[in-house]
């Protein structure tokens, strides 16, 4: 049965930029999807912790516990990463595989994540809180696309020759890292899994990924379709567990020799550290934010207004590159005020499962402390400002006005629903104020002049900035922080080549030629036959170095 959404329209999957949903068919959820798995996934078998524990996942909309799942630590996290490394052994199933098969293990698992779109998007909603409309249009297909892209990339990482000087043969490859730590957060489970496993698999590597406590169901789903499309032992291994235990152990492993981190800047600044003080493994880090939102007078002011809403309350409110620094020209703030507040007051918080949900529970509980700070250091209460339900973890959507710069709510990320609108009067006051901060993780411009926006963007310190739309992503476009957001960056090519290494390879003396019509098997590897074609390789070098040839395939 199949329930058709028209009341609102939802965003663009490759470009999740209004608060408008278009009609779409929506199979109605199951509001207690069964789960199926719950243990820990290592070497593509299902595992008890070697300690036997167990923590409780929650549904954040009822305060219940869905089930017991398995909460690995240190002795987990040894036996993943010997797991991996194995998988990763010179001569092993995975290092062996051609990369165009790569990319066919990464389209298949694309293809039973798509097919299995409804069931992900009811265990995401139990698990997480979002609206269940907004897991399954959105959520799951930008983890479908984002794996497919990947795949797609898995034979194109082409090294180059060089023209060093001398009688020399240089040439570069890539290759992959090795055994990949990677550590999710909760407020996009599937997706900052997709956005981890993606690249690391399509370069080669191999995972040991450590999942949310808060949210480990859907990621221990996907192991299961891991196993299930044919991905070798050991290749990918996922670990629910606590940060301190399990996370701390993957950050500081000696076997370890990346680390890919989603989530906040303290914890950020304790990985980088374990690394640096481990084995100096490499960091991708993807932090916390504080980012500005910049409308000017001329902007158009509905699209502002929506847009602006969007930005800060969607999932919640927990999002890393949320809106939650709006910075309003003073000739329009008292009607960017006034609209945003009637928006706000419209937005429908309730039931995740509910079609008419625009937000849904939070996953942690601190919200609320922010809110009373707002408050007491002088920030107007707009609207909003208390719980939504007598149970669960709802807030109200929330704005302040007369917002200082130097206000807590200003300053520190709040992840919820708590929208801050601050007044400025000229281009370059806002630049500087929206600088003002540790982060640079992303800012946005709503306005109609493009000298106007290309000024703002240019003197902006974020590793994105959105010009009249908000929250854009694409698989193809690169993600990542400046200063205290991170380092490093995740999607596109940029992010798929922190998952490689270069390697320079040269050739002294004799360059190895043969002729175009030669053709050498790879499968003929004996000693006779090498030496044979070395021989002729030689001959042919000696007299027909001069001549136009073709040069010689390096294996």
């Amino acid at each position: 049965m199949l329930r058709v959404v028209l009341s609102r329209t939802f965003p663009r999957i490759s470009g999740i930029s209004n608060c408008q949903y278009s009609a779409a068919a929506i199979p109605v959820p199951s509001a207690q999807p069964e789960v199926h798995y719950n243990k820990l996934f290592i070497n593509n078998e299902w595992q008890d912790a070697i300690s036997k524990r167990s923590f409780p996942t929650i549904n954040p909309a009822t305060g219940e516990v869905i089930c017991q799942v398995a909460e690995a630590d240190k002795a987990d996290v040894d036996k993943a990463v010997k797991a991996a490394r194995e998988a990763f052994r010179f001569g092993s199933p995975w290092r062996r595989m051609d990369a165009s098969d790569r990319g066919l293990l990464l389209s298949r698992l694309a293809d039973a994540i798509e097919r299995d779109t409804a069931y992900l998007a009811e265990l995401e909603t139990l698990d997480n809180g979002k609206p269940y409309a907004v897991s399954y249009s959105v959520d799951v297909p930008m983890v479908v696309k984002c794996l497919r892209y990947c795949a797609g990339w898995a034979d194109k990482w082409e090294g180059k020759t060089i023209p060093i000087d001398g009688d020399f043969f240089c040439y570069t490859r890539h290759e992959p890292i090795g055994v990949c730590g990677q550590i999710i957060p909760w407020n996009f489970p599937l997706l900052m899994q997709a956005w981890k496993l993606g690249p690391a698999l399509a370069t080669g590597n191999t995972v040991v990924m450590k999942v949310a406590e808060q949210t480990p169901l859907t990621a221990l789903y996907v192991a299961s379709l891991i196993k299930e499309v044919g991905f070798p032992p050991g290749v990918v291994n996922i670990l629910p567990g606590m940060g301190p235990s399990a996370g701390s152990a993957i950050a500081s492993h000696m076997d370890v020799d990346k680390v890919a981190f989603t989530g906040s800047t303290e914890v950020g600044h304790l990985i980088q550290q374990a690394s640096g003080s481990s084995n100096l493994k490499k960091v991708t880090l993807e932090l916390g934010g504080k980012s500005p939102n910049i409308i000017m007078s001329d902007a158009n002011m509905a699209e502002a207004v929506e847009q602006s809403h969007f930005a800060l309350f969607f999932n919640q409110g927990q999002c890393c590159c949320a809106g939650s620094r709006t910075y309003v020209q003073d000739t329009i703030y008292d009607e960017f005020m006034e609209r945003s507040v009637e928006r706000a007051k419209s937005r429908v918080v309730g039931d995740p499962f509910n079609m008419k949900t625009e937000q849904g529970p939070q996953v942690r509980n601190t919200i609320l402390g922010y809110i009373s700070s707002g408050k007491r250091e002088g920030a107007k209460l707009m609207c909003g400002g208390g719980v939504a339900a007598d149970r669960g973890y709802f807030i109200q959507p929330t704005i302040f006005g007369d917002v200082q710069d130097g206000m807590t709510i200003a300053r520190e990320e709040i992840f919820g629903p708590v929208m801050q609108i601050l007044k400025f009067k000229t281009l370059e006051e806002v630049v500087e104020r929206a600088n003002d901060t540790k982060y640079g993780l992303a800012a946005a411009v709503f306005t109609k002049d493009i000298d106007k926006a290309h000024y703002i963007s240019s003197g902006i310190r974020a590793g994105t900035v959105w010009i009249n739309c908000y929250n854009v992503f694409g698989a193809q476009a690169p993600f990542g922080g400046y200063k205290y957001s991170g380092n490093g960056r995740e999607l596109g090519e940029y992010g798929l080549d922190n998952y490689t290494e270069v390697k320079t390879k040269t050739i002294t003396g004799m360059v190895l030629l043969v002729y175009t019509q030669l053709v050498v098997q790879p499968c003929q590897t004996s000693t006779a036959y090498f030496k044979h074609f070395i021989e002729h390789a030689i001959i042919f070098h000696n007299t027909y170095f001069s001549h136009y040839v073709h040069p010689v395939l390096i294996w």
